[in-house]
């Protein structure tokens, strides 16, 4: 026996409580972390619409596990039957067995938020009946509903909290019950028409009245999801980057866009750089389900952060001289060059001291990025009870090189030097000519400086953070201004 129903509807606004978390994870790239002041994002984020199908799909997955912890509560009742007369009746230990979701789409709500809708959905539901009549005749059965035609269309709300953080929430929630299919087993025919009614009136009512508060707990659960995210991401002993929100998100047609302040900080002590992230705008590019676009003043806080931390002056000894060097950092070395130096100081061992005059400048221009410093270099002799003769301070204008690329969820890179040029600063040996020392620095640059930069840069700085999302088919490009990642998004774990 089957009977089929009708369509029925109901509308619901759901205002999601929080409950267990379930892996949205994608919705971890909308990372509204406290919100800043500044006028113009450091960083700036692109969710596609492949990243938003990204996500439907997750979201699909989830939502349908969600789903299928419904639980139908029993339902009892009497009713009056001609001639029979009253009718006591239950359905128990209803349960459903298969339900799926093949059909969904994702769009967006300018301004808002965005609208998921799942249509020919399908659903399977197994139980079990019993009447009573005339006071003592008892029957009993099972029965098996499917529902062939389950649609639901929810609007999604996306704002940031009291705290800055991102938070979603079910607007709207609809859904549509069609196709009702009923069968019976076991039982008197007479009683199918009875039990038809009450399923239609009330089982398939309590199934519906669960289905909008599902999703609206599903949506909810994201938010405990994103608090997880890296407000604040840690890099070493010296610094931090964060990555606040800068502005409210920004929701077109097509796409989420995101503005981060994406800037620097010395651990525990957050100072302003002087300077402030000038406006850019990511290309009109949808390849790749997420763009992220570093600008220049993110760099260049990073280089006022270390530099105020004091980590880029150091000190260069000769054990930093790869052995298998004829350059020894010796007063014989330096002697051949400035016969002062042997004459004052025969056969000690030096060091050289290097101090940045100021900040070391970033620019990034269409396929080129360069780092300009402007440093001291002074020269000791190390006396025998270890005290520090000065010989010489030189002034020196350097350029690097920097190659960047994507590793996991980090930016890393390396530099090669360009540009070397010095002058004299102050002699303690007197005069001498600069220009015969050039080659021996850039020699103490490129195998004592350099590959120590280069190891720290190979570690890289993590991109902002999207929980178990990893980047996969990056792809990079230096524009005037910024550097551009275009990525695809996988899960891990």
């Amino acid at each position: 026996q089957s009977h089929t129903s009708g369509t029925t509807t109901q509308r619901e606004s759901a205002s999601g409580s929080e409950l267990k978390m379930f892996p949205w994870r994608w919705l971890a790239l909308l990372a509204l972390i406290p919100l800043s002041l500044s006028a113009n994002a450091g960083v700036k984020v692109k969710l596609t619409q492949k990243g938003l199908d990204f996500g439907r799909e997750l979201f699909v997955a989830s939502l349908q596990e969600k789903l299928m912890t419904i639980k139908v509560p029993d339902i009892s009742g009497t009713e009056r039957v001609d001639p029979i007369g009253k009718v006591h009746y239950s359905l128990t230990e209803m349960r459903i067995v298969k339900l799926g979701l093949p059909s969904s789409a994702i769009g967006l709500v300018p301004g808002t938020g965005f609208t998921m809708t799942i249509t020919n959905a399908f659903l399977s539901l197994h139980g079990k009946w019993r009447v009573k009549y005339l006071r003592f005749i008892k029957d009993s059965g099972s029965f098996d509903l499917a529902i062939k035609s389950l649609s639901i269309t929810t609007s999604i709300s996306l704002r940031s909290d009291e705290t800055g953080r991102p938070a979603v929430a079910v607007a709207s929630c609809a859904t549509t019950l069609g196709g009702v299919s009923i069968k019976f087993h076991g039982g008197a025919s007479w009683l199918y028409n009875l039990f038809t009614r009450f399923i239609e009136k009330g089982l398939c009512s309590s199934l519906q009245k669960q289905i909008c508060p599902l999703v609206a707990e599903s949506v909810s659960s994201m938010n405990q999801f994103l608090k997880t995210l890296n407000v604040l991401a840690p890099l070493d002993r010296y610094a931090e980057i964060a990555y606040p929100m800068v502005s409210s998100p920004e929701i077109s047609n097509s796409s989420i866009g995101l503005n981060l302040k994406g800037e620097f900080y010395n651990i525990g002590h957050h100072m302003e750089p002087p300077f402030s992230p000038a406006p850019f705008f990511l290309p009109n590019q949808e390849q790749s389900m997420l763009y992220i676009g570093l600008s220049v003043f993110t760099a260049n806080s990073a280089s006022f952060v270390y530099n105020k931390a004091g980590t880029l002056s150091l000190n260069i000894t000769d054990d930093m001289i790869p052995p298998s060097s004829p350059f020894r950092l010796t007063t014989r070395t330096f002697g051949a060059f400035i016969p002062q130096i042997a004459k004052l100081f025969p056969g000690l061992m030096m060091v050289l001291q290097v101090k940045t005059a100021k900040d070391p400048l970033f620019n990034i221009e269409a396929n080129n990025v360069t780092v300009d410093a402007i440093s001291s270099l002074t020269a000791y002799a190390i006396l025998a009870n270890t005290s520090l003769a000065p010989l010489f301070v030189l002034n020196v204008d350097s350029s690097v090189g920097a190659r960047v690329n994507v590793v996991g969820n980090k930016l890393a890179g390396a530099v090669n030097l360009n540009k070397l040029d010095m002058s004299l600063g102050k002699s303690y040996v007197g005069d001498f000519q600069v220009g015969p020392l050039h080659n021996i620095f850039q020699i103490v640059l490129k195998v004592a400086v350099l590959p120590r930069v280069n190891v720290r840069l190979k570690e890289g700085f993590p991109l902002p953070s999207l929980g178990k999302i990893n980047l996969t088919n990056t792809q990079l490009q230096v524009l005037k201004g910024y550097i551009l990642i275009g990525t695809d998004l996988q899960i891990s774990g």
